[in-house]
């Protein structure tokens, strides 16, 4: 009786020690997902705003453009593919986000970086829509052109500055601090502030004034 007892217990014993093991191995490979969800997030916005998104507005500079000798014509549909790229990229990267928090148990919208971000996504469709009136004017029924074409020169500026001032506020996070430190850490700093201070040069000085003048 007492041997059974024993053996018993000690079956028992196994089988939680088992389940203990099953338990922690399923706790690492669910904190390996969200780690691996969470790492596509700043992917895919850095490809959706630090490039798409820039190379897009730079297209019209004949100065930092590969793509100037093209006409006019040309250069607006490679304009709207690049912005196409920039939401898609964009609305990736944030079912991402959500996804990693929502298998974190983490509230949303806690931080600058998330309620800047969530408004720089916001405006960035308002944008599209914006320049979806410009390509097809007729349809939009759009009846004066040069004024909306001066509101979405202005408020993509804007659009872009937000969305820079987003990318800043996420390498102050202590994620990205904990894998960048040190000169490289100033270095991404400064990426995205030079091409935001070349758009708002180009925007600024070439196009601006001009559409004023016709207004």
């Amino acid at each position: 009786m007492i041997e059974g007892a024993a053996s018993s217990e000690l079956r028992s014993a196994r089988e939680r020690q088992g389940r203990a093991a099953l338990w922690r191995r399923g706790q690492r490979m669910n904190e390996g997902l969200t780690s691996s969800l969470f790492s596509w997030h700043p992917v895919f916005m850095a490809l959706a705003f630090c490039l798409c998104m820039a190379e897009a507005i730079l297209l019209f500079s004949p100065d930092h453009s590969p793509f100037f000798f093209c006409s006019r014509k040309a250069r607006i549909r490679l304009h709207w593919a690049g912005q196409t790229l920039t939401v898609l990229c964009a609305i990736l990267g944030l079912a991402f986000i959500i996804s990693s928090r929502i298998r974190s148990e983490l509230p949303h919208l806690v931080s600058w970086h998330s309620c800047v971000g969530a408004l720089t996504l916001l405006a960035t469709l308002g944008q599209s829509l914006c320049g979806l009136g410009l390509l097809c004017p007729r349809a939009a029924r759009v009846s004066r052109v040069a004024r909306l074409k001066l509101y979405h020169l202005t408020c993509g500026l804007a659009v872009y500055l937000m969305a820079t001032l987003t990318v800043l506020l996420g390498m102050y996070s202590a994620w990205f601090q904990a894998q960048i430190k040190g000169a490289a850490w100033y270095l991404c700093l400064f990426l995205p502030v030079y091409p935001a201070l070349v758009i708002m040069h180009q925007i600024s000085s070439a196009y601006l004034p001009k559409k004023k003048m016709e207004i």
